[in-house]
Parts: C-alpha cells; structure tokens; sequence
C-alpha cells in the first residue's frame, strides 16, 4: 500500500530481459531502510525488491508487469519512486496499491500561471471509475480529478509535482500507467453481488 506522494525520480540503470526480466535502478532516498523482499512503487507498479547495492535496487516484472504497465522499461527512462506504507506513517495522498488498472494516454495540456491541466485518456472500460473529485494515481501520483467527459479526465498539476515527479516531463501522446480509486473497484463488486 503506497500513498501516493513520490519520494523521489529515480533512473533506469539496465535491463536484462528474459523471464523474469530483471530492472536495475537508480535511487537514493527510497533505499534508507529498504530491505530485499520490499515493495517499492515504481512509475505506479508495486514491485518487491530482489536486490539492493550502492545507489540502487532491482526488480524483477513478470510478462504480466510487461503487458500491463506503460513502457517505462528501458535504460535511461525516469520513473517515481515510493516506499511501501508503514502503519503510523500519514497518509497525505490516498490508498495507492501499486496495481496498475490500465494505460492511459495524455491527450493535452491547458498551461496557466500557477497550474497546469493535463488531460487523460482511459482504456475503454475504466472510465467508470473515474469520478469528479475521486482519486487517481498516475505513474504512481496521487492526484485529485478535475474533470470527467467521457473517457478523458483532467487533473490539475501544480508547480511542485511537475518539479518533484516524471509528470513535468510528459508530452501529448505519452503513455501513463493509471490506477483507479480503490475504494470504487470494490464499491462496484459489492454491489454486482447484490
């Protein structure tokens, strides 16, 4: 369980495919007191933590992990990184599970002073769990929904998280692993048992 809130960019190192494939990357602050079987949310994806060495850690994506996130698999690619969630820890973001829903892809940006608006679209299916005020996570950053027409939602970015995260980096086109809110997957189970 993450929240949301990226403690920092880190850097694809190498990537040694085969099964599993197998991910080096770069990072400082996500390793103070992270040990091996750790999870660490990486570009939104949950993934444990097989090893640990000076400046970095890797994981390894099943085919799953593959076919299923953003490709954010290559060397030199940037990606958020968090912490797994500790009890007693504040939870400044939302419940983030690092289960990647869906892909979505950007569709435009409204820049104004002070924020920008990012627009996303949803794989058909997914919009239905996107709501105005509901939560999100993209590429792992809790973010607030502006918006909703359709399959595309807007989301607004302030200053500090195009700073502090890979979203200041994102261009129309691009790719966003995407993770809808928690709290509405379960909401529709329960009430298809009904």
């Amino acid at each position: 369980m993450f929240t949301g809130l990226i403690e920092e960019v880190g850097e694809v190192r190498a990537v040694q495919p085969g099964r599993p494939t197998r991910v080096r990357i770069g990072a400082r602050a996500v390793l103070e007191g992270t040990r091996i079987g750790d999870s660490i949310s990486v570009a939104g994806a949950c993934l444990t933590v097989v090893e640990l060495g000076e400046g970095g850690f890797a994981v390894e994506l099943a085919e799953e992990t593959l076919r299923r996130t953003a490709p954010r698999w290559r060397v030199g690619a940037r990606v958020n990184l968090e912490r797994a969630l500790r009890v007693g820890d504040r939870l400044g973001g939302h419940f983030v599970t690092g289960h990647v829903d869906g892909v979505g892809r950007v569709v435009r940006f409204d820049r104004r002073p002070g924020a920008t608006d990012l627009y996303v679209e949803v794989p058909p299916g997914l919009e239905r769990y996107v709501a105005e005020k509901g939560s999100v996570a993209l590429d792992g950053v809790s973010l607030t929904v502006v918006s909703v027409r359709g399959r595309v939602f807007s989301v607004t970015l302030i200053p500090h998280t195009l700073k502090a995260t890979t979203l200041g980096e994102l261009r129309v086109g691009d790719a966003v692993n995407l993770e809808v809110d928690l709290l509405a997957r379960y909401l529709e189970r329960l009430l298809e048992a009904r």
